[in-house]
């Protein structure tokens, strides 16, 4: 978080220096200068509470936004000292839906101020609540961040987060387990889990024993009825494995041709070391190739972050009450799929298999499943409700950084996979270009940018997994690229699919891009002898079709043709062999397709083009028809 407040802090003060602006706030960023009077205080609050019930954030205090339009800056305004008592009464201002104030000292870890251009600013941490405490209220309302604002939370939220903790209250994570007593903790585990609980601000003390500490495990919900629980004996408990089954084990194996290279492991303990053995197995497994930059360093398959957080979220999403072990198998090159016991919440899934346009969509959630062992998991820095989740893959993949999430979901398990590569890929790529001129059209002349690109990959694979019974997530306001979402659909790139809601949008690509085929079109071009062609012939003839009607450059080659079907059938280019073999196919079918009318041959003798149209195309293997 330091270096965070050190690169906007720096940002900052090179466009007070410029008297220039640029949006810099964010869902977890808030921008504003001292409050001279406590009205206007009530504001800071609000933003305040709207982290607390959201990802948490911080208050950056001593710099005012002025002016409009062109005129826009940002002003240093600098820190008072009057603002300091308001600063510490921060974690005494909420209370719960009932009304009861709320002690959030662990949620405000520490303010500070910060030396910034010629006197102070102040910076304040705020920390998610715990998924089962939320949501807290000011002055009677419950405050929600969505992207730069605070917005109120509806009364349908607050009523379904009462159902969800009441849920998590009976969960596996916190039943005691019968004829375990406290000699089935470790001390030193536990006391390791305070010392990371007293950074930066001690706030219990280390324990000499495990009766010394039992008022505190039973605080933390380690204890229960003066038995250990499930989440006592995750985060701390002696030979876990002896008592809580495959419920703390993690399998892993590498699907690999090469009995050699398959390695299969198996893992048990606390939850702590398996997320570590989980994301070591993994780092062990991938390939590693190498960049040309920084002398040539490594490169991962996957982005390490996306690794270290799926893992995580595996172990703490997990459904505890299913005695089955997580498991992650390996394919080199291919993917990642971390089956993780349990089941998505109904009201989570957009299950619409039998439209025209098949809908297997997930609504992003924050909530934990098991709030407490997120709680205890965020103190370790291994889960935040803010960081990566499936709001971040999402965003991760639109920054083109992996492709694709998405999930297949069994009886007792959900399948996350992960594909290495890029979002946009050579089969997008390809499948873009030759709709290029119908997508500057619709742009009203503006090449499509990269962020446009992302989205309509996103939005183009998400259906073609729909249709392969696979879920993808749903594209909501928490993603980055959302401005792009409303631009593309104001042009009429995309559209919402007909079981969209105004609470969760559905956007599907326009069908002219996702068109497969041109039967109907290439009958009434060319009569009733286009369905005599083989179905090589007739794919070739389709992407002439494509080009001819929507691309910038409608000529193109045999060899060009090729590696768009190559693409298209997603068999991938990566065996030159097999290739070949398919091109010198295509190339087969240009020629009778030469002969047969329907393709001729460019003025300059590069590259071919549609035939004119004609119902009496001759006949590319066999007689003319017109001599019969």
């Amino acid at each position: 978080m330091p270096d965070i407040v050190d690169s906007v802090l720096q940002r900052l003060a090179q466009l007070i220096r410029d008297s220039s602006f640029e949006p810099l706030e964010s869902d977890t960023l808030e921008i504003k200068p001292v409050p001279g009077d406590g009205g206007s205080w009530r504001e800071r609050h609000k933003s305040a509470n709207a982290f607390l019930n959201t990802r948490g954030g911080l208050l950056l205090l001593g710099i005012a936004e002025r002016g409009q339009g062109a005129a826009r800056r940002y002003e240093f305004t600098g820190y008072s000292e009057s603002a300091e008592e308001k600063l510490k009464e921060l974690p005494a201002l909420f209370t719960d839906r009932q009304g009861r104030a709320l002690d959030l000292r662990e949620q405000f870890p520490r303010w500070e101020l910060r030396e910034f251009l010629h006197g102070r600013v102040a910076v304040v941490w705020i920390d998610e609540l715990p998924a089962d405490q939320k949501y807290a209220f000011y002055r009677g309302t419950a405050f929600k961040r969505v992207l730069t604002g605070d917005h109120t939370l509806s009364q349908a939220e607050l009523d379904s987060q009462d159902r969800y903790r009441e849920e998590t209250w009976l969960g596996r994570e916190l039943q005691p387990m019968a004829g375990l007593t406290l000699d089935n903790l470790n001390v030193d585990a536990l006391n390791d889990f305070i010392q990371h609980l007293n950074r930066p601000v001690r706030i219990e003390t280390v324990k000499p024993d495990l009766e010394a500490a039992r008022s505190f495990l039973e605080r933390k919900q380690f204890v229960r009825d003066g038995a250990p629980t499930v989440l006592g004996m995750l985060v701390c408990g002696r030979f876990p494995e002896d008592y809580l089954g495959f419920c703390c084990h993690l399998h892993g194996y590498v699907d690999a041709p090469q009995e050699i290279a398959r390695d299969k492991q198996d893992f048990t303990g606390n939850v702590l070391p398996l997320m570590e053995s989980g994301l070591a197995y993994l780092l062990r497994n991938i390939q590693v190739g190498i960049v040309a930059r920084d002398g040539g360093s490594d490169a991962l398959e996957y982005p390490e972050e996306v690794l270290r957080e799926t893992v995580n979220n595996a172990l703490a999403h997990r459904d505890y009450s299913i005695d089955k072990q997580v498991t992650i198998a390996i394919t080199p090159g291919k993917e990642i799929a971390i089956r993780n016991p349990g089941r998505f919440r109904p009201g989570h899934l957009i299950e619409h298999p039998g439209d025209a346009i098949p809908l297997r969509r997930i609504i992003p959630e924050a909530r934990a499943r098991n709030p407490k062992l997120a709680d205890v998991l965020r103190v370790f820095r291994k889960w935040e409700g803010r960081g990566i989740g499936m709001a971040t893959l999402v965003n991760l993949c639109l920054a083109d950084r992996i492709d694709i999430p998405t999930y297949r979901l069994y009886t007792e398990e959900v399948c996350l996979v992960l594909k290495p590569g890029r979002l946009c890929c050579e089969t997008i790529e390809s499948r873009l270009s030759e709709f290029d001129a119908y997508i500057e059209g619709k742009l009203n002349g503006s090449p499509i940018t990269t962020d446009q690109k992302c989205v309509l990959a996103y939005l183009m694979k998400s259906e073609w997994a729909n249709e392969r019974v696979r879920y993808s997530i749903l594209l909501t306001p928490d993603n980055n690229h959302y401005d792009q979402l409303l631009h593309l659909e104001r042009c009429g790139l995309i559209r919402q699919h007909p079981q969209s809601t105004a609470v969760h949008p559905i956007y599907v690509v326009d069908r002219v891009l996702m068109q497969r085929g041109y039967t109907a079109e290439l009958l009434a071009r060319y009569g009733e002898r286009v369905q005599r062609l083989d179905p090589k012939a007739r794919a070739a003839l389709e992407v002439a079709y494509r080009h001819a009607t929507f691309s910038k450059t409608p000529t193109l080659s045999a060899r060009r043709t090729a590696f768009s079907l190559w693409r298209e059938q997603r068999r991938g280019s990566e065996n030159i062999r097999e290739f070949e073999s398919f091109y010198r196919t295509i190339r087969t079918a240009f020629n009778r397709l030469e002969r047969g009318g329907y393709l001729q041959r460019c003025e300059t003798g590069r590259g071919y083009e549609l035939g004119p149209p004609s119902s009496h195309a001759a006949d590319p293997f066999g007689e003319d028809p017109r001599s019969r």
